[in-house]
Order: C-alpha cells, then structure tokens, then sequence
C-alpha cells in the first residue's frame, strides 16, 4: 500500500470514495503527475511545480489547487466555504467533480505554459 492509499483509508468509506475520484481524476487529466503525500495529504507535481493536493475532514473533502486555481473558478467555488488557495466541498452535498475535474486542467495547462 503506497502513502496516498494508506492516507485514504484512514477514513470512513463513503469518504474513501470521494477522495479515490477525486485521484483518479487527477491521473486521468495529469497522467505524469507525481503523486505524493506533502504537508500531511495526497499531492500532485507537474513540472517540478505543485498541481493540486487534497485531504480529508469530519465533514468535507479539501481542494488545494493554489491561489490561481482557485482565482480561476471564484464564481463556480462561491458557494463553497473557502481559504487563500482552498475550498471545502461538503460530504453531505454532491461532490462537483465536473469543477474538480476543470480545475486540474486548468492547472496542468497553467504549469506547463510555466515550464516552457
């Protein structure tokens, strides 16, 4: 078991769900990303740069797609409890992967044009 799964499955199931579709998003979009556990959650590198990381609580899923990430969506992500660079989805809500899955090409393509 790698450090992302060993993260994962501390949590209860439903939990454990999200958080395996929020990664296999993150593959699925950035498949060279490196995956890593960084400041305690399951994080993703493009181009030597962070990606995206995210992590579980008691009652949401954390986002952490950096200030610009989150600049980029500012009105979609409106309705979610946010801090500089964050966003809570809660667990008793549909989890917005369609959002999810836009931010992350929006930040491949950030760090790619950055690499360049």
């Amino acid at each position: 078991m790698d450090e992302v799964d060993e993260y994962i499955s501390k949590f209860p199931e439903e939990a454990q769900e999200i958080m395996q579709k929020i990664r296999a998003i993150v593959k699925d979009v950035a498949p060279d990303a490196v995956e890593q556990t960084a400041y305690g959650m399951p994080g993703y590198k493009t181009h030597g740069k962070p990606l995206v990381y995210f992590a579980g609580y008691k009652n949401h899923i954390g986002l952490y797609a950096t200030p610009s990430g989150h600049e980029k969506f500012a009105e979609e992500l409106s309705k979610y409890k946010q801090g500089k660079g964050s966003v809570q989805f809660p667990l008793d809500q549909p989890m917005p992967y369609d959002l999810i899955k836009r931010i992350v090409v929006f930040r491949v393509q950030e760090n790619a044009s950055k690499a360049k």
